[in-house]
């Protein structure tokens, strides 16, 4: 059984929203770059910075992915895998740095009965019946 792994690019549909508070200040400096045609807006600044702490801690960020045994990317857990891993009598503790999905044609009854444990460093996508039938497990 092969782990489908994938290296995640910042594309519509591959991206989260999150909120941001930036004081004034700083709001009008981010405002004066992207004037001046260094960003061409508020979001290329921001991302470029996000970008740039994570080049900056990249070493630690390796040695902690290494550590926690993290799976780096996209991680899709389909019906058959996790009927598979329930008829060997097992159980996945799952733990993702990125985007773990869990296939709509899986059954709360089935992911309870083959996931012992969620830990997502990014995002979880799955059906909200899925999700609730884990929320004790999610991490």
């Amino acid at each position: 059984m092969a782990a489908e792994l994938h290296r995640l690019r910042d594309k519509a549909g591959e991206t989260e929203k999150i909120t941001v508070n930036v004081g004034y200040v700083d709001l009008g400096h981010i405002d004066l770059l992207v004037h001046e045609g260094f960003y061409s807006n508020r979001t290329d600044f921001i991302r470029t910075a996000i970008r740039n702490q994570l080049a900056t801690h990249s070493d630690a960020m390796k040695q902690s992915i290494v550590r926690h045994t993290l799976e780096l990317g996209l991680r899709r857990y389909g019906r058959e895998e996790l009927e598979t891993v329930k008829a060997e009598g097992r159980k996945l503790r799952i733990q993702v740095l990125g985007l773990a999905t869990i296939d709509e044609d899986v059954t709360p009854d089935l992911a309870r009965d083959a996931i012992e444990s969620i830990t997502v460093l990014g995002a979880l996508q799955a059906s909200k019946a899925v999700k609730a039938a884990l929320a004790d497990r999610i991490n």
